[in-house]
C-alpha cells in the first residue's frame, strides 16, 4: 500500500505549534480542565486507575453517543482515537483494489488519500461556490454508477461551513439507494451551527449509511482524541478487529472525560459555549473581510468556526499562506490543501482578543502585497 502525503496535515504539523497565531484550526479554542469538572468529578478522576479501556468504548460512553442516533443499539457504535482513526478504519474495512468511490470536493482530503492508497478509483463531485457552496447534484448523478461502492461527504462541510438542505439530502439518498452505494457522512461539525438547530444527520435515511463524528470541533475537546462510527451491526463487526491493529482502545482518561462531556447537561453547556464563541467572533471576521472586499470574496458559513474565502492576489494559496506565516507568524489553511485554488480557510474559533490581533497582522501582509 502506497500512501500519498496528506499535505494539509503535513503543513499543520509543521506550523501549528510554531506560529504565534494559529487560524488554520477549524474548531473553537479548547476547553480548559479547570472549567470542566465538578469537585466530585475531580475527586473521582484522581482515583482512576490508568489501565486499558474497553476497546470499542465503554458502555456508558456509547450510551451517551447513542442519544444522537434514534433507534441505534450500542453494538452499532465503535469509539475510536479521533475521527481520523474512524475514517482510516472505514476505508480499510470497505475498500478493495478497483472499487469506485465518489467524493465531495472541497473537503478534508484524508479519505481521498486513503481510498487511493487502498487502490480505489476516486471520482469527485463538487460544491459550487457560485451557488453558495451547494452540491452539484447533476454532477453527482453522473458520477455515481452501479460500480460505486461509497459516496463520501462532510456535512456541515469543511472547509466551506455549508450545510445541506433537506431536499439535497433526500436527493443524495435517492442517488445512493438507486446505485446500491453506501453513504459515508462525516458529521463532526454538527453542533457548531451559528444559528438554527443542530444539522440533521444522515442516520436513519437508508440502511447503508455510516456516520462519523467526534469531540474535536463542536465540543472544543480536540485533545481528548475521541471519535466514533455509527453504522449497521455487520459493518461495525468488520471495523472492530481492524481497531485491534491500530490504537486498540481509547485512552481511559479520554473515555472517562468523554462520558462527562456527552452527558446531556454537560453536552448542551459545551455546545452553548461553542455557539457563543462563533457568534462573538464571526461579526469580527465579517467586518474584516468587508474591509478587504477588493481582495476577498466569501459565502457566509452556516456552521463551524471556518470561512472559506476566495482572493484575487497574484500568489497561489500555499505560497500566500507561507508568506503570512514567515512575515507575521499567523497560520491560515491554504485552499489548495482542500483541492480549491486561490482560497484561504480562516478559522475564527480563537479567543477573541487573539483573533483580532491575528487579523491585524494579516493586514500588514496585505498592505505589503498591494505596494
Amino acid at each position: 500500500m502506497k500512501i500519498e502525503n496528506f499535505e494539509l496535515e503535513r503543513m499543520q504539523s509543521t506550523w501549528e505549534n510554531v506560529v504565534e497565531y494559529n487560524l488554520a484550526e477549524s474548531g473553537v479554542h479548547p476547553v480548559a480542565l479547570e472549567e470542566f469538572f465538578t469537585p466530585a468529578e475531580r475527586r473521582a478522576l484522581i482515583r482512576l486507575g490508568l489501565g486499558y479501556s474497553q476497546t470499542n468504548g465503554t458502555p456508558e460512553l456509547r450510551k451517551n453517543i447513542a442519544r444522537f442516533y434514534p433507534g441505534i443499539d450500542l453494538d452499532q457504535i465503535q469509539v475510536t482515537t479521533g475521527s481520523t482513526e474512524a475514517n482510516f478504519l472505514l476505508m480499510w474495512s470497505l475498500l478493495e483494489p478497483g472499487d469506485e468511490i465518489v467524493f465531495e470536493l472541497p473537503n478534508y482530503l484524508q479519505m481521498w488519500g486513503l481510498a487511493r492508497g487502498f487502490g480505489a478509483k476516486v471520482k469527485p463531485f463538487h460544491l459550487r461556490e457560485e451557488n453558495s457552496w451547494a452540491p452539484d447534484l447533476e454532477e453527482l448523478g453522473r458520477a455515481v454508477t452501479r460500480k460505486t461502492k461509497l459516496i463520501v461527504l462532510t456535512n456541515p462541510n469543511n472547509p466551506t461551513g455549508a450545510v445541506l438542505s433537506a431536499e439535497e439530502m433526500r436527493e443524495i439518498v435517492r442517488i445512493a439507494r438507486q446505485a446500491g452505494a453506501w453513504i459515508l457522512a462525516d458529521e463532526i461539525y454538527q453542533g457548531a451551527e451559528r444559528e438554527g438547530g443542530r444539522t440533521p444527520s444522515f442516520w436513519g435515511c437508508m440502511n447503508k449509511v455510516i456516520c462519523v463524528n467526534g469531540l474535536s470541533k463542536a465540543f472544543g475537546l480536540a485533545g481528548l482524541r475521541i471519535g466514533w462510527i455509527a453504522g449497521p451491526p455487520r459493518l461495525i463487526r468488520s471495523v472492530w478487529p481492524r481497531h485491534d491493529y491500530t490504537s486498540i482502545c481509547p485512552s481511559i482518561l479520554s473515555d472517562t472525560l468523554a462520558r462527562i462531556a456527552l452527558s446531556p447537561i454537560r453536552r448542551d453547556r459545551l455546545l452553548r459555549r461553542t455557539r457563543a464563541i462563533l457568534n462573538t467572533n464571526y461579526p469580527v471576521l465579517e467586518s474584516w473581510l468587508k474591509k478587504h472586499r477588493e481582495t476577498f470574496r466569501f459565502v457566509p458559513p452556516r456552521a463551524g468556526a471556518i470561512a472559506f474565502c476566495g482572493y484575487n492576489l497574484g500568489l497561489d494559496s500555499i505560497e500566500l499562506a507561507l508568506r503570512i506565516i514567515r512575515d507575521q507568524s499567523v497560520f491560515l489553511a491554504a485552499g489548495d490543501l482542500f483541492a480549491v485554488g486561490r482560497h484561504l480557510r480562516i478559522g475564527f474559533g480563537a479567543e477573541t482578543t487573539r483573533f483580532k490581533a491575528a487579523l491585524a497582522r494579516i493586514d500588514r501582509v496585505l498592505e505589503a502585497l498591494k505596494k
